[in-house]
C-alpha cells in the first residue's frame, strides 16, 4: 500500500505503527450549518482509504471529531435563541444521515470537543508547565511557536501575521506573532463557558484534534498515529498547529503520514461561502441519489481540486448505470467467488494512493467484455455467478454497485409518476391473470410510451425507467 504524504510531497510505502492494524484520524465538521460538498468530498476520499485498508486486511480504527464549540456556533445560538446542544445535536443528525445516503461508513469513533474538555485541558496545562504555552492578563492562552524548532515542518510555509489570526482575535499581548490560541477566555457577559485551572472560557481550534487523538491512540512512543487526514486547506495553519502543540506536549509526532484531499469547485472556482458558490450536500440529494454522487465525487483523485459540473455528473451516471445495466443481466442470480485476477487488478490499482482512474478504468473493461461473453453464451451460470461476486466486490471496495438494479433504474422518478405506473403494473398483472392479453399488451405499450420498461420475473413485474 502506497499512499501520498503531504508534508514529504512523495508516495511512501504505508507502514503502520502497529501490524496490520491502521490508525486513522479525520478533521470533521464544525457543526453550525449543513454539510457542502467540501464536507462530501473529504469523506468520500478517507472512506475509499478505510475501504482499501480493510480490503487489504488491516484493521482499522477511523476517528473523525465534531467541533460542537465555536464562534460561529455561539454566533448561531444567539441569532436563533435555541440551546447549543439543539443546534449541534441537529446539525450533528444531518450530517451523519447525509454521509449515510453517500454510503460513507460511519467512524469508529467520533468524539466532540464539549466532550472532550478534561484532556483538552491536561494537554494545555502541560505545555503551560513547560513554559510553552503562556497566560495572557485577559486569561486567554497562547502557544509559544519560538519554542518549537520544528514549528512549519508540516506545511513547509512561514507563517505572517494575518495567518496567525485563524479563528482567535489577535493580540498584541503575543510574545511572536505566529503564536496561535490555546484557549479562549470568555469575556463579560458570556454564557457559554466551561471552568479551567487556567481561566473560564473555551478550548482553541486547533487543541481539540491533538488532545481527542492522544486521548482515543495509544501510539508507539513515535506517532501518536499512523494517519491524519483532512482538506488541502486544513494543511495550514490547523494541521501545522496541530503537530506543534502534540509534538512539544507528548515528545513525539502526532502522524507518521499526512493525507489531504483536493478542493471542490463550482464552474472553475473554489467553492466557500464568502463566494456564495457552496453547494450543501442537501440540496444535491434533492436532485441526484446518494450512489450516483459518490461514483461522481470519486470518480477524480482525492488529491485533485475537483470541478463540479452537472453535465460531468449526468455523463458519470451514464457510466455507472453500464455497471447495473450488467448486473440486471446475472440478476437473480447468487453470487460464488470474484475473480482472483480481477479482485487484485482492482485493489492494485487502489493500493497505489488510491488511484481511482485506473481502478474505473477496470471496472469498464470488465463490464464490456463480461457483455461479449454474454452474448455469445447467455446462459452460462458460472460466468453470471461470478459476474455478480465481482460486482459485490466493486461494493466493497468502492461503495457502489451494491443496490437492486431494477431500484436503481428507478432513481429520479417522482413518486406521482411511480404510483401511477405500480397501478398500470396491477392491472396489466390483473388482465394477464384473466387472459385478457389485448388489455395487457395495451398497458405494456403505455408504458413503453411513458418511458417505463418492464420484465415479468418469479419475484413480479420488475420496471426502470429507461
Amino acid at each position: 500500500m502506497y499512499i501520498y504524504d503531504s508534508v514529504q510531497k512523495k508516495k511512501l510505502k504505508f507502514e503502520p505503527i502497529l501490524e496490520n492494524r491502521a490508525s486513522i484520524y479525520v478533521c470533521g465538521p464544525t457543526v453550525y450549518d449543513d454539510a457542502h460538498l467540501g464536507h462530501a468530498r473529504s469523506s468520500l476520499a478517507f472512506d475509499l482509504l478505510t475501504r482499501t485498508l480493510k480490503a487489504k486486511g488491516y484493521e482499522v480504527t477511523m476517528c473523525k471529531n465534531f467541533t460542537d464549540i465555536d464562534d460561529k456556533i455561539i454566533k448561531k445560538v444567539e441569532a436563533t435563541g435555541k440551546s447549543m446542544e439543539e443546534i449541534t445535536s441537529y446539525y450533528i443528525e444531518r450530517y451523519l444521515s447525509e454521509m449515510s445516503a453517500l454510503g460513507v461508513t460511519r467512524a469508529n469513533i467520533e468524539p466532540k470537543a464539549t466532550q472532550s474538555l478534561q484532556a483538552i485541558e491536561s494537554m494545555i496545562k502541560k505545555l503551560i508547565d513547560k513554559d510553552i504555552a503562556y497566560i495572557i492578563s485577559t486569561g486567554d492562552v497562547y502557544f509559544d511557536t519560538s519554542k518549537d524548532s520544528n514549528y512549519g515542518n508540516i506545511s513547509h510555509r512561514v507563517a505572517n501575521d494575518d495567518d496567525s489570526k485563524s479563528r482567535i482575535e489577535h493580540t498584541s499581548q503575543k510574545r511572536n506573532p505566529k503564536d496561535f490560541a490555546l484557549w479562549k477566555a470568555c469575556k463579560g457577559d458570556e454564557d457559554i463557558c466551561f471552568d479551567t485551572t487556567f481561566s473560564k472560557g473555551r478550548p482553541g481550534w486547533h487543541i481539540e484534534c491533538s488532545a481527542m487523538i492522544e486521548k482515543h491512540f495509544e501510539g508507539n512512543g513515535e506517532y501518536s498515529i499512523d494517519i491524519h487526514g483532512g482538506g488541502a486547506d486544513l494543511l495550514f495553519p490547523h494541521h501545522e498547529n496541530e503537530a506543534a502543540q502534540s509534538r512539544c506536549a507528548t515528545g513525539h509526532e502526532l502522524s507518521k503520514y499526512w493525507m489531504h484531499n483536493g478542493f471542490v469547485q463550482i464552474d472553475g472556482e473554489k467553492m466557500s461561502k464568502s463566494l456564495g458558490n457552496s453547494f450543501f450536500l442537501k440540496d444535491a440529494l434533492n436532485l441526484y441519489d446518494g450512489e450516483v454522487l459518490r461514483y461522481y465525487l470519486n470518480s477524480i483523485h482525492y488529491r485533485n481540486d475537483f470541478n463540479f459540473s452537472e453535465e460531468e455528473l449526468q455523463l458519470s451516471k451514464r457510466r455507472l448505470d453500464k455497471l447495473y445495466r450488467l448486473k440486471k443481466r446475472v440478476t437473480p442470480t447468487k453470487a460464488s467467488v470474484a475473480n482472483k485476477s480481477f479482485k487484485k487488478s482492482l485493489l492494485d490499482a487502489m493500493s497505489d494512493d488510491l488511484n481511482i482512474s485506473i481502478a474505473l478504468s477496470l471496472i469498464d473493461e470488465f463490464i464490456a467484455n463480461t457483455n461479449d461473453l454474454l452474448d455469445r453464451n447467455p446462459k452460462d451460470k458460472a460466468l453470471k455467478k461470478e459476474t455478480l461476486a465481482n460486482i459485490e466486490f466493486i461494493d466493497e471496495l468502492l461503495g457502489f454497485g451494491g443496490k437492486e438494479p431494477f431500484s436503481y433504474f428507478q432513481i429520479g422518478v417522482n413518486s406521482e409518476l411511480k404510483e401511477k405506473i405500480e397501478e398500470l403494473i396491477e392491472k396489466r398483472t390483473e388482465a394477464k391473470q384473466s387472459k385478457d392479453f389485448k388489455t395487457s399488451d395495451a398497458i405494456r405499450d403505455e408504458l413503453t410510451s411513458m418511458g417505463i420498461s418492464i420484465m415479468d420475473s418469479a419475484n413480479g413485474t420488475l420496471w426502470e425507467k429507461a
